[in-house]
């Protein structure tokens, strides 16, 4: 593509289209933009774009996503699917972007500012030395428009630091950004804040001078997050004066008269509220000095703050700060009585407080409300900072904290008592406070996993808890109901189990609440109740715990599904899933109104998938529902291929990506529970499931060749000869790729066990071809497994001679160099137990049926062959890798992909090709018996002269368990 006039008009007019209101005209402009992505010069044609002045600004942000999402998609390189980004494109990309970025308005400067972090993830330093001064030299322009563009694009490559893992790599790059960057920050920090000070009175040089600020801050914190560097340790005064003087800044011009938004101020105090945080946890001895300057500044901070939302991250991260200093023992003196008290009072008791706001989330904002609550992402929340910093104190003041807290919780619930419609809120705090001071540890799966000896949770549950889950009424008072679903939902592990069952039928009324979160609360609750396991291990909540309840339990279900906001609750399809599995074969009688519901819910969603847990959720019950009914009724697969064919035809023919994985695996569950030959719908599709596109999308690979392997498995006649040569084909696709060849595999084996033997002998030289040509090409651990696992099970269907054949007719003795490289060496490596198996009865055969290990040419491999399959047997995988190779992982797949979700009700069962052979060891020991006397004497000298001590220990034991000798 040339840049030039013609080619960014058409561009222009197509990121144009993209931002129709017409979803076809939209739609067909993204897929033409997806067509030229891989052209030469296509992110230059955006660039130039983005860079003309006459160019509307829609257009010019709609570009600058578009460039911002293209590098974030093809920047880094992966190696099965090659650069996506033409060389000289790269390089001009980097040549023009940084001085791009700083000349264009705020808006398009933070999609570069990401654009560039995700350049520099793969490039800085190493392959772009260049950046760092350049954007350092920014610093001297005086511009502060161009300075907060260079702090931003900063900010966003230093950010990183914060979560990654210690390694070398990451030293020496921190190392060069701070020789290079922290002295000009720390100057440029002196400087703004010298700005600061003689702009006090203009507002408008305030809000520029304190985005700076913002950033400075934030920087800080990324460069400061590894370790302590020497730099910043030496200049600490310097950096924490500033901090100190811009916590007490109270500037009235910079005070926002809005009560949702933080403004500059309150962003700059809580970020230093967060850094000097960091100081206290990690470098508590050499930031002592400073340290109670900053507890002073920041008690004052808290005291002095409103309830309003825009001040909740500066308040949580101000008392975070508490709570790191609470957790270290050396500053235990900071706290006495009366500082307990005080704290208590003024800070933990109205932070914990219901406000207006959390009533307006709790109503009209449910799911965020349920995210934060009980989901664990409220890290940014007043309650969750006030919970931790009371655990922080409980563990040096447990006694003392409960006490002071133990007051306020009386004292709330008596004022609720006096009034309980106006003052429902001080019952809501209390029990907030109970539940904080009882949990001393807890996990997402088991809830409440330690408990306070101090609080008595039971009373507390009878005589505060059950009351609101007993009121008839259940949208009476909303969140006073969620409170109480709530506690049963943490204490269900500490709650005694007859108590967690009494619970149940109540909790199953609560979903028929008009309050989102009530009725998410209660099917949450069930579901987690659904998962409980006494101390035996085994399930506290059993199927003849629930049957009473059944019926009415669906019931509610699906109606709290049919309210307008919860039509796709995940919560509540979770609650379906687990329910529908906890009954098993109690099912039944409620599949026929079951299944409809699930299909046509199916049908809904799949025109605009939003919800990717509620759809998982729900292909997870359509399988659990398939596996209970067709385990007591096998005949049942026709009616469900009845219901669920029409639907997935339609998912199928409008391409939804995110549902053709599902509809895939569900297929192959289906066709999996045939007896007989395969259906003829499911041949009609065979031909589809071949064609390259569906291959291409990463997260439709898992899936499909799960789905080919149950037609090899169940109707290997029925496949055309055509269709045999399309199957090899993909085998070769996916044999070529790293993380894509364990697939390669599993077709492979299908076809090799169940395919005619004089169907597959056609095309078996090709195949070992391939396989050693991957091998010498890119061999890597996954990669070896695989090919040994191949290897035994060709075995078990050609013999070990036609093995050796094989191998030797594609280059003379390279069979020796397989037993040697391979299978004496690797086999340690292989993992799972049938994939063991597998290569423990293919070695036994290699050892005891092949002439030339006895008298020809690998005669000198026998005894280390057996030496290693000893050791299969009885020492731990192998799991070392190479230090030279780049290990891919199964699970990770290339650029922004449909990923694959596997559904557990739907998983395969784990075959034995080698059932009929209970005991490999048994069998090694009877097949070594039918050598030694057919070859007398020579298979016991070969053991005693080379085999080691241990191994003929081992071998003995299997000899004696088999009940036979070596003659």
């Amino acid at each position: 593509m040339e840049v030039n006039e013609g080619n960014l008009q058409t561009l222009g007019g197509y990121l144009e289209k993209t931002l129709s209101v017409d979803f076809a005209e939209r739609k067909n402009a993204e897929k033409f933009l997806e067509s030229i992505e891989g052209n030469q010069n296509y992110p230059i044609l955006l660039l130039h774009l983005i860079d003309k002045p006459d160019c509307a600004d829609p257009i010019r942000v709609s570009a600058s996503i578009m460039f911002k999402n293209y590098v974030k998609r093809n920047w880094r390189v992966i190696e099965d699917s090659g650069d996506k980004i033409h060389a000289n494109d790269r390089v001009a990309i980097k040549q023009f972007i940084v001085g791009l970025m700083l000349k264009s308005p705020e808006h398009i400067q933070k999609q570069f500012s990401d654009a560039i972090s995700n350049i520099g993830r793969e490039d800085f330093p190493d392959k772009w030395p260049e950046l760092l001064g350049e954007m350092v030299s920014k610093f001297q322009s005086g511009d502060t428009h161009v300075i907060n563009g260079v702090l931003r694009t900063a900010h966003s490559i230093f950010k990183r630091y914060r979560h990654e893992f210690k390694s070398q790599k990451l030293w020496t790059e921190i190392k060069y950004v701070l020789d290079n960057f922290a002295a000009p920050l720390t100057q440029l920090f002196n400087d703004t804040m010298e700005r600061a000070n003689q702009n006090a009175s203009n507002l408008a040089a305030l809000k520029i001078i304190f985005s700076s600020l913002v950033l400075i801050c934030k920087i800080f914190y990324s460069l400061n997050f590894q370790d302590l560097p020497e730099y910043f340790e030496d200049n600490m005064g310097t950096w924490m004066g500033h901090f100190h003087s811009l916590l007490l800044i109270d500037n009235k011009l910079l005070q926002t008269h809005e009560d949702e938004e933080a403004g500059l101020l309150e962003q700059v105090k809580s970020q230093i509220c967060d850094n000097v945080g960091l100081y206290a946890q990690k470098y508590d001895e050499e930031f002592s000095a400073h340290l109670p300057t900053f507890v002073t500044d920041i008690w004052n901070l808290l005291v002095s703050t409103g309830q309003q939302v825009k001040y909740d991250l500066l308040v949580t991260n101000a008392i975070n700060f508490l709570t790191s200093v609470a957790e270290r023992p050396g500053y235990k003196h900071l706290f006495d009585p009366s500082t307990l008290s005080s704290i208590c009072e003024k800070v933990i008791v109205p932070n914990m407080q219901f406000r207006e706001a959390d009533e307006e989330g709790f109503e009209d904002n449910p799911e965020e409300y349920i995210r934060r609550d009980i989901e664990g992402s409220d890290v940014d929340t007043r309650r969750r900072a006030a919970c931790d910093l009371v655990r922080a104190l409980s563990k040096q003041f447990e006694g003392p904290v409960i006490e002071n807290f133990s007051q306020y919780v009386e004292s709330n619930l008596a004022l609720y008592q006096q009034n309980p419609a106006a003052n429902w809120k001080h019952k809501d705090v209390a029990v907030y406070l109970v539940t904080t001071l009882a949990a001393k540890a807890q996990t997402q799966k088991h809830g409440i996993t330690q408990t306070s000896s101090l609080v008595n949770l039971q009373d507390f549950f009878n005589s505060q808890i059950v009351p609101d889950l007993q009121n008839e009424n259940v949208n009476e008072r909303p969140i006073l109901k969620a409170d109480a679903l709530k506690y049963v939902m943490t204490f269900r592990n500490q709650l005694p189990n007859d108590i967690t069952i009494a619970c149940i039928p109540l909790i199953i009324k609560h979903l028929l609440a008009n309050s989102v979160v009530q009725h998410s609360y209660a099917a949450h609750g069930l579901e987690r109740m659904f998962m409980l396991k006494n101390p035996q291990g085994q399930p506290a909540v059993t199927r003849a715990h629930i049957q009473p309840h059944v019926e009415q339990l669906l019931t509610n279900l699906f109606a709290a599904m049919s309210k307008p906001e919860s039509r796709e609750n995940e919560y509540i399809m979770k609650a379906v899933m687990r329910t529908i599995s906890l009954l098993g074969e109690g099912i039944l009688p409620y599949v026929g109104t079951l299944v409809p519901q699930l299909t046509q819910t199916i049908i809904a969603v799949s025109k605009n998938p939003s919800k990717p847990h509620f759809n998982h959720y729900l292909f997870e019950s359509l399988c659990v529902c398939i596996r209970n009914t067709c385990k007591a009724s096998p005949e049942a697969v026709t009616s469900f291929e009845q219901n669920l064919f029409p639907p997935f035809q339609e998912i199928l023919q409008q391409d939804v990506q995110e549902f053709i994985p599902y509809v895939f695996q569900i297929l192959s569950l289906l066709l999996e529970m045939h007896t007989t030959s395969i259906p003829d719908p499911y041949m009609a599709l065979f031909p589809f499931l071949l064609t390259p596109v569906l291959w291409e999308r990463p997260g439709n690979i898992p899936p499909l060749v799960r789905l080919l392997q149950a037609y090899v498995e169940k109707g290997p006649g029925q496949i055309e000869t055509e269709q045999i040569g399309g199957l090899l084909g993909i085998f070769q696709k996916l044999i070529a790729s790293k993380s894509n060849d364990h697939e390669g595999f599993y077709l492979l084996n299908s076809m090799l066990q169940h395919m005619p033997v004089e169907v597959m002998a056609q095309y078996l030289k090709r195949v070992f071809m391939l396989l050693f040509q991957r091998l010498t090409s890119s061999k890597t651990t996954k990669f070896i497994k695989s090919l040994l696992v191949f290897f035994c099970l060709y075995i078990a269907k050609h013999g070990t001679g036609s093995l050796v054949e094989m191998i030797d007719a594609i280059q003379p003795k390279m069979f020796g160099m397989v037993l040697d490289r391979l299978f004496i060496s690797e086999v340690q490596k292989v993992s799972g137990h049938t994939e063991r198996k597998i290569c423990a009865v293919g070695m036994t055969n290699i050892l005891t049926e092949t002439p030339a290990l006895m008298t020809g040419d690998y005669q000198n491999l026998w005894t280390p062959l057996l030496q290693a399959l000893i050791g299969l047997f009885e020492l731990p995988e192998d799991e070392s890798i190479p230090d030279d190779e780049h290990f891919i992982e199964i699970e990770e797949t290339p650029g922004y992909q449909t990923a694959y979700s596997q559904l557990m009700f739907a998983g395969k069962k784990d075959t034995d090709p080698f059932s009929t052979i209970p005991n490999a060891k048994i069998y090694l020991a009877n097949k070594l018996h039918q050598l030694s006397t057919a070859n007398p004497g020579k298979i016991p000298a070969l053991i005693s002269a080379r085999l080691e001590p241990n191994a003929s220990t081992f071998l003995q034991k299997y000899l004696q368990a088999a009940n036979v000798t070596l003659s």
